[in-house]
């Protein structure tokens, strides 16, 4: 006696019959009812929207895209493919809480990264709120004076009318920032520290910026859409405190 064909997981007919084999080597069947053509226990499932939120959440902790891929035993290609497509989402502009026009002070500083290669560096420009301590500014570029102006002119229009920056001793920055709001410190003063501390976190949490890895990005838009996804994620998880003192 033959065994029984499987029913149509679509409209659950028994009118199936077998279809040759799939390119995995395994029995395929088609359904005359509907048309379905299936296999048993398919290697392929649909990603389920939880699955997603998990990926959301590893893509904020120092593990490579094939690790991810690894631990949920899912396709690497597919991982890179959705990581690709939520770069294009990624918001490039800067969203912290209102200020009040008040005295703001604001700590810059920046870190050396790469994109393929060690040759091509790209020097990630922060700028934080000293009491909030909210990223404020972000610029990924070179490390010349113009992107010292757009780390500047990426902070909210309150911190450029109000703030005052403090930060290390960096040749380009008296050119590209206003003089009157800028007040270069050592390292010693200690006056630097948040923001530093912050780079720390950011190769931490960040894979593609650790130091001798294989994380690092292939395309600048990745590196730079993976930054800013973990910029937005950090503000969004700080208390809410004021800028301004009482």
């Amino acid at each position: 006696m033959k065994p029984a064909l499987p029913a149509c997981p679509s409209c659950h007919s028994e009118e199936v019959v077998k279809n040759g084999r799939s390119r995995h080597g395994k029995q395929s069947y088609r359904c005359r009812d509907c048309g379905r053509q299936f296999v048993l226990d398919p290697q392929w499932r649909p990603i389920s929207e939880e699955m997603k939120e998990i990926i959301d959440r590893l893509l904020l902790e120092k593990i490579s895209l094939a690790g991810i891929a690894r631990a949920l035993q899912i396709s690497e290609l597919w991982v890179q493919q959705y990581v690709n497509q939520k770069s294009k989402n990624v918001s490039q502009e800067m969203q912290v809480r209102p200020k009040p026009k008040c005295r703001l002070t604001v700590q810059m500083d920046e870190l050396w990264s790469f994109v393929d290669r060690k040759g091509d560096e790209q020097w990630v420009w922060l700028a934080m709120d000293v009491v909030t301590r909210e990223i404020i500014g972000c610029y990924i570029g070179d490390r010349s004076g113009t992107s010292a102006q757009a780390l500047w002119n990426s902070l909210p229009a309150v911190y450029r009318q109000c703030a005052v920056s403090k930060r290390d001793f960096w040749v380009s920055d008296p050119v590209a920032l206003p003089s009157t709001r800028h007040r270069a410190v050592g390292k010693e003063t200690s006056l630097t520290s948040y923001i530093e501390r912050f780079n720390c976190t950011l190769r931490q949490r960040v894979s593609r910026l650790v130091r001798k890895t294989l994380s690092f990005s292939k395309k600048l838009e990745d590196h730079i859409s993976a930054i800013w996804n973990f910029i937005h994620y950090y503000n969004a998880s700080l208390p809410i405190n004021s800028s301004c003192p009482l």
